[in-house]
């Protein structure tokens, strides 16, 4: 390979390290190449890139893009997954599938998120759900304090709303009863009015009916006498 090739494929390794912060490494040593196809097509469905890569010239990728770490994985025939954006559960779980159906390809380790993982950390990873259901499950923690949070919040609201309600059927209650009592009020007004009008009223002396009518007797025989007198 060309000074100018090998310049080339360092340059296209770097971005490739650079736009990956999740890597597996594994040694293929022992697969056939129908084998390295099946591979790298089970990782292409989880959005990761299967490469055969020379240690020499990975070395200098790495120390173009500021891996360090990955150069202690470069020893031996060496084939790197670059996950990028895909599921990294998913890609370590085709590996260590591999690994124990061939008894061929050996895990290496990675760097996960930046952080460096041997080979039974990858195993590990692989043992975790998918990325999907990871998520789920994430999300389900986040989300269940914080909908412990709000009830929380929601119930004095929602206590104050039922004595606000009460209140107010109280007060609706109370209505009535308030027009009925002025009714209820002017009853005994009214009897107080007519007791008053009778005390007013002069009060005839006592025996005045009889004396009236004795005047009226007397009046009708002095009338009586005299008719008599005038006839003689």
């Amino acid at each position: 390979m060309l000074r100018k090739d090998k310049e080339q494929v360092v340059t296209e390794l770097a971005e490739r390290l650079r736009s990956s912060q999740t890597l597996i490494l594994a040694d293929y040593r022992g697969l056939s190449v129908s084998e390295l196809d099946e591979v790298r097509t089970k990782l292409l469905e989880h959005g990761a890139r299967f490469h055969v890569v020379k240690n020499t010239l990975t070395k200098l990728a790495a120390d173009e893009a500021g891996f360090e770490t990955l150069k202690e994985l470069l020893d031996g025939p060496t084939a790197i997954a670059f996950v990028g954006d895909g599921d990294m559960v998913s890609v370590a779980k085709t590996l260590s599938e591999t690994a124990r159906k061939t008894k061929v390809l050996e895990l290496k380790g990675g760097i996960l998120e930046g952080t460096p993982m041997d080979a039974g950390q990858v195993a590990e990873l692989a043992k975790l759900p998918p990325a999907d259901v990871l998520r789920g499950q994430v999300l389900g923690a986040i989300v269940g304090p914080l909908n412990e949070i709000v009830s929380l919040f929601a119930a004095p609201v929602q206590d104050f709303v039922g004595l606000l309600d009460a209140r107010i059927e109280q007060l609706g209650d109370e209505a009535p009863a308030a027009e009925a009592e002025p009714a209820e009020a002017e009853a005994p007004a009214e009897e107080e009015r007519a007791e008053e009008a009778e005390a007013e009223a002069p009060e005839e002396p006592e025996g005045a009916p009889e004396a009236a009518a004795e005047e009226a007797q007397e009046e009708t025989t002095e009338d009586t006498s005299e008719e008599t007198q005038e006839e003689k």
